[in-house]
């Protein structure tokens, strides 16, 4: 899993991470910037996903659309938000990998002057959409702002959802002025360059851009009292549970023995809950769980979709009786070896490209932007064989069975009877 790479800081700031891949004639450029919606504050949420679009609008100097330039030179691009992080990235064939970084720096150092009232008004109204798509209007849509809303109070990072509406244009150029500069962010060029040239190349084209203030790390602590149940109607046909617990941040101990108890409670057919709810029971038609790393927590979630017939409160039984037997027993020798053979195998293939979401580059940038440490490839693995039965038993002790949880019942409307027992309302804005 080692990663042959290099790494320099300009004076600005700017880390810039250099991996040479002679296999074929293109080039990753993969930019990451260390800012996400837990950066944002109450009333002034949906920033960052804003500037996932505002940032293929246009900047000074090519104040027209972003994708018709690079694909005209035959490259593939895309950019994405999450709580943590934004990212943009581009594969390029070799020759086009100067146009890819003049665009980037373009973007990078002079977004402000392109940046007018009828763009933003115009993105802030197609995020706003998308939150209408993707959310209040799509099946379960709302369920998982309902889950973050409960797991996390008020005033954490991770408890608010998109809220654009009293967003003014002054506003969104204070929060890219911010955050959107080289001393928070991290390069990575992957793929078929040569080390000096590149280097070269990134310091004429980014290293005249300011470096911006310095970002403090945010911090915040989450907990939850006591169990919470929630209860949201919803246009669907059948009624779905969500369970989540608390959990260590991302490659905080015991994170990789909570991924590896997801796994086994509910990744493909042989799962212990795939086996009993949907393949023996046949009271649910579908379940899943992850163990969700982010920067400050995590959180483990499982869902189940009731079978025609049956309730929540039947699933949420198996679901707790199925958890109880792994904090009594532990996992078998064959589920921790099948746990560690899967996380080796999504290593291995987000490493079998140089560019896009999980290829070289991204991983690269990922580890050194979250961790202060690119060449992170072979720890994060072996946290994974470091797992043993005893200690996966342990965090499922800690984490599941041993702390309260948020259950989310979202029922058909006018079927609360479905819900599981105790359940109120949730509130969802």
């Amino acid at each position: 899993m080692n990663l042959p790479f290099t790494k320099h800081t300009l004076a600005n700031g700017l880390d810039v991470l250099l991996h040479e891949d002679h296999s074929c004639p293109i080039v990753a450029v993969n930019v990451w910037y260390h800012v996400g919606s837990k950066n944002e504050v109450p009333g002034r949420t949906g920033f960052a996903h804003l500037f996932e679009h505002l940032m293929f609008e246009g900047s000074q100097h090519h104040d027209r659309g972003y994708f018709q330039p690079l694909q005209g030179a035959g490259a593939s691009l895309n950019g994405s938000t999450n709580a943590d992080r934004t990212n943009y990235w581009e594969v390029v064939p070799n020759g086009a990998l100067e146009l890819a970084l003049w665009m980037e720096s373009d973007r990078m150092g002079y977004l402000l002057p392109a940046l007018t009232q009828a763009k933003f008004s115009n993105q802030r109204d197609v995020v706003l959409n998308e939150r209408r798509q993707n959310y209040e209007n799509r099946p379960y849509g709302l369920a998982s702002m309902a889950m973050l809303g409960a797991l996390f109070p008020p005033d954490h990072p991770y408890h608010w959802a998109t809220d654009l509406k009293a967003a003014k244009l002054d506003d969104v150029h204070a929060f890219f002025q911010r955050y959107y500069h080289p001393a928070n962010a991290s390069i990575a060029l992957a793929g078929d360059i040569d080390e000096a040239a590149a280097l070269a190349l990134v310091r004429a084209y980014f290293e005249e851009i300011p470096a911006g203030p310095r970002i403090a790390r945010v911090r915040a602590a989450a907990s939850i009292a006591e169990p919470i149940r929630l209860l949201l109607e919803d246009r669907v046909e059948l009624p779905r549970i969500y369970s989540a617990w608390l959990t260590p941040a991302m490659f905080a101990d015991d994170d990789a023995e909570l991924d590896l108890a997801a796994d086994l409670l509910a990744n493909g057919k042989t799962s212990r809950l795939y086996r009993r709810l949907v393949f023996d029971e046949r009271i649910a038609t579908d379940v899943s769980a992850s163990q969700n790393s982010r920067e400050l927590t995590g959180f483990l979630q499982v869902a189940a979709t009731a079978a025609p017939g049956h309730t929540l409160g039947e699933i949420d039984r198996a679901i707790n009786e199925e958890i109880a037997r792994i904090s009594a027993e532990g996992p078998t020798v064959d589920e921790i070896e099948r746990g560690r053979v899967q996380a080796e195998s999504h290593f291995v293939l987000r490493l079998q490209t140089v560019g896009g979401f999980g290829g070289k580059s991204d991983q690269l940038n990922a580890y050194n932007v979250l961790l202060g440490d690119a060449g992170y490839f072979e720890r994060d693995l072996a946290r994974y064989y470091d797992a043993t039965r005893e200690s996966v038993q342990r965090a499922a002790q800690t984490y599941l069975t041993g702390a309260p949880r948020v259950t989310l019942s979202v029922v058909p409307r006018g079927r609360t009877e479905l819900a599981v027992s105790g359940s109120i309302r949730a509130e969802v804005s």
